[in-house]
């Protein structure tokens, strides 16, 4: 029977339905298209962005890491050595450096120099009286009082060094301005007299 067979039904190429149709078939078509081209836009962005950020991070961290061993190395010299210092033991005093024999002598001298001269053995003469040489007194020293010591300057060597002393650095002053006029010239006094030399623990008897 002719109601088996399917009826197919058609629509003519220029109705106006057909044509609306291919229209709408081709606007969706555009329309997708434009979306696709959008969402493989944003995600060509984000990739990038992404990028971009992982290797800020990696420079952040190679510059982190490289302050670090600095900061180590550093340390490690010794740069931040906050140790606290060995003890050191006393010590006797010891001279600073002093003329050697045959060097012109300064006008005043150090305590501390005067005694690598006297340990030198240098002439050393204490110009105190004699009661201030009876209270104390260096050692192995010569006395001739200020008052004297013009008419007793023969006593003194001419062929050594001489270091005058007295009390407190005054009068071996005067005494070094007559040994002066006397013609001496390897003479020298001692600052601070027996006074500083008794406190820097040099001996006295």
């Amino acid at each position: 029977s002719w109601l088996n067979f399917p009826v197919i039904l058609t629509i003519p190429f220029n109705d106006p339905s057909a044509i609306l149709y291919k229209k709408i078939i081709n606007g969706e078509k555009h329309l997708m298209a434009r979306r696709a081209r959008k969402k493989s836009t944003r995600r060509a962005q984000t990739k990038d962005k992404n990028t971009q950020n992982r290797q800020l991070w990696l420079w952040i961290g190679i510059a982190t890491l490289v302050l670090l061993v600095g900061v180590a190395g550093f340390l490690l010299a010794g740069g931040g050595n906050s140790s606290t210092p060995a003890a050191v033991e006393p010590t006797a005093p010891t001279a600073q450096e002093a003329p050697v024999a045959g060097e012109t002598l300064p006008p005043e001298i150090s305590v501390d120099e005067a005694y690598k001269l006297y340990q030198n053995g240098a002439f050393v003469l204490d110009v105190r009286t004699p009661g201030e040489w009876d209270e104390y007194h260096a050692p192995n020293t010569t006395l001739i009082p200020l008052d004297e010591l013009e008419a007793r300057v023969n006593e003194v060597p001419r062929d050594k060094q001489v270091v005058l002393v007295c009390r407190s650095g005054n009068r071996s002053q005067v005494a070094y301005g007559i040994l002066e006029q006397a013609g001496f010239d390897n003479m020298t006094s001692m600052s601070g007299g027996l006074k500083a030399w008794r406190s820097a623990g040099y001996p006295v008897e």
